[in-house]
């Protein structure tokens, strides 16, 4: 069975593994996945991730990050763009995020980044989560 949206089953199962404390979540792989997940550890939102081949699937398995035993790094994450309702900004309209104090994921035509290397690249793009 295929999946609608695997960047919002991502999202969910971070969000449903942080709520129950769990060290590690694993899901299917994709690029666009492991590229999210890339951006999750450069900000410091994840301790780390890695993709795993099991047999012919190949899995993402993240790390969690914890503050201390009760609380996550990531306070909240929410999909932004979805299949049905897509969301493009221009580089004059990247929104900032609780502040400054969370990131927004984009997908440019150079690859997703953070709201903060679109806007020092110039670049608009596809919405497609916010992390705080």
């Amino acid at each position: 069975m295929s999946m609608t949206d695997p960047v919002a089953d991502m999202l969910t199962r971070i969000r449903n593994a942080t709520m129950r404390r769990h060290e590690t979540v694993t899901m299917p792989a994709s690029r666009l996945k492991g590229d999210v997940a890339r951006l999750l550890k450069e900000e410091g939102f994840i301790t780390g991730y890695k993709l795993q081949t099991r047999g012919e699937r190949t899995e993402l398995k993240i790390d969690l990050k914890y503050l201390n035993e009760e609380d996550s790094v990531i306070m909240g994450i929410e999909r932004i763009s979805s299949p049905g309702r897509r969301v493009y900004v221009g580089s004059d309209r990247i929104p900032r995020v609780k502040g400054g104090y969370g990131i927004a994921i984009l997908s440019t035509n150079r690859g997703v980044m953070t709201d903060k290397q679109s806007r020092q690249a110039g670049l608009g793009g596809e919405v497609l989560c916010y992390v705080w």
